[in-house]
């Protein structure tokens, strides 16, 4: 459990002054639908019930000066030259973001931000876009700033296309800004509208790490993101005004598909099917069917392995291990891949044998220790305390 007293006394250590607002943002888990953000698609996350959350109190000056307690480095920029540090990539979430907001045309005046966080960076969970939308939340609350959960998602995700070089979709913002408690979201990424589905009481929904770091930025997702792009390219003479994957059924690809080069058409096909996927596993859940549920999970996995090429031995190896597991309706990987965790749908009943079969099977297959996460679907952005100081 997050304890904001202590991060409430870990600014008044730091600054000499206590915080006048303390804000969190939360990590995600994806359901399924990886990978559809940036095709215009369908996802299926929900928000976690870990967060990243931001102490804070306004200077008179146009100074932002922040402290992360998980890298025990401090930063400070001022607000009329924000330039991307080339050394620390964790200083660009929060520069991008400030720099977004000035980019609007927004009134800011500087800042003392102290961050703390409780979802695993690294792992897939979206430690990332919770920074994000933490911090941009943060800028808004002490400037008096009027956004709707769309636009703080929005100005999150251009803060990792410009400053953090990540080619992200809108899913880890949106579920970060929007988040209901006790629900998954059914997103659609073109429009950004989206339709809450209740998460049965009798399933819980289990993250179990693999232990293996990925870094989007420096890993091979934006050339698949531009791979999609292209095979949209290719298609479109023979599709007419298709705008992106989403656009393109499997019928589609199944007649055209011969005009993509062998390494675009796999990648196609996962998102055409992983779209028609997501749809009918939110309907699946939400008619509490969590057999076709799992199946769909399952689905994913082997296209995300097969036909996406995002996963890892460790990934796969976890899947096997949950489907072998007692009360296990279906498992997948989750997040960006190559790294990071798994989902797995599990009886609500059998969720502690469950967690103790993954630990002893991962330490057996890997030698790798690992302690699932049993999670609750969480709110999203918010304030946690005002005081009455300005």
């Amino acid at each position: 459990m997050f304890e904001l007293s202590a991060l409430y006394a870990a600014f008044e250590r730091y600054f000499g002054q206590p915080p006048t607002r303390i804000a969190r943002a939360p990590g995600r888990v994806n359901l399924i639908g990886e990978h559809t953000d940036y095709n215009d698609g369908f996802v299926f996350p929900m928000a976690l019930d870990r967060a990243t959350y931001v102490a804070a109190r306004p200077r008179a000056d146009r100074i932002v000066r922040v402290f992360s307690v998980k890298f025990r480095e401090e930063d400070r920029f001022h607000l009329d030259q924000i330039v991307r540090d080339e050394q620390r990539q964790w200083v660009n979430y929060i520069r991008g973001v400030a720099k977004g907001l000035l980019a609007r045309d927004l009134p800011l005046r500087g800042a003392d931000l102290l961050i703390d966080s409780d979802v695993p960076a690294g792992s897939g969970l979206s430690s990332s876009a919770a920074l994000e939308v933490a911090v941009g939340y943060t800028f808004q609350l002490l400037n008096d700033i009027n956004l709707l959960g769309e636009e703080l998602a929005l100005l999150a995700q251009g803060a990792e296309h410009s400053f953090v070089g990540v080619k992200c979709g809108i899913m880890d913002q949106l579920i970060a800004a929007l988040g209901e408690a006790d629900h998954a979201l059914l997103i659609d990424c073109r429009d950004l509208s989206y339709r809450p589905v209740p998460i049965p009481a009798n399933v819980r929904v289990v993250v179990c790490d693999s232990g293996v770091r990925h870094r989007l930025a420096g890993s091979e997702y934006n050339q698949r993101r531009a791979g999609c792009e292209e095979a949209v390219r290719l298609l479109k003479p023979a599709l007419g005004k298709i705008q992106a994957l989403r656009d393109v059924r499997l019928t589609d690809l199944a007649e055209y598909g011969h005009l993509l080069p062998p390494d675009l058409l796999p990648l196609a096909r996962h998102v055409v099917s992983e779209n028609e996927r997501t749809l009918a596993a939110a309907d699946a859940l939400a008619a509490g069917d969590l057999v076709k549920m799992g199946r769909l999970m399952v689905e994913s996995h082997h296209s995300l392995r097969d036909d996406y090429r995002v996963s890892v031995p460790e990934l796969d190896t976890l899947v096997e291990l949950a489907l072998a597991a007692p009360g296990c309706f279906g498992s997948r990987m989750t997040g960006g891949g190559f790294g990071g965790s798994t989902v797995s749908l599990v009886a609500a009943d059998r969720v502690d044998e469950f967690v103790a079969a993954m630990i002893a099977g991962y330490a057996i297959r890997t030698g790798r220790t690992m302690q699932p996460l049993v999670c609750t679907a969480g709110a999203g952005v918010s304030c946690v305390y005002a005081s009455e100081e300005e």
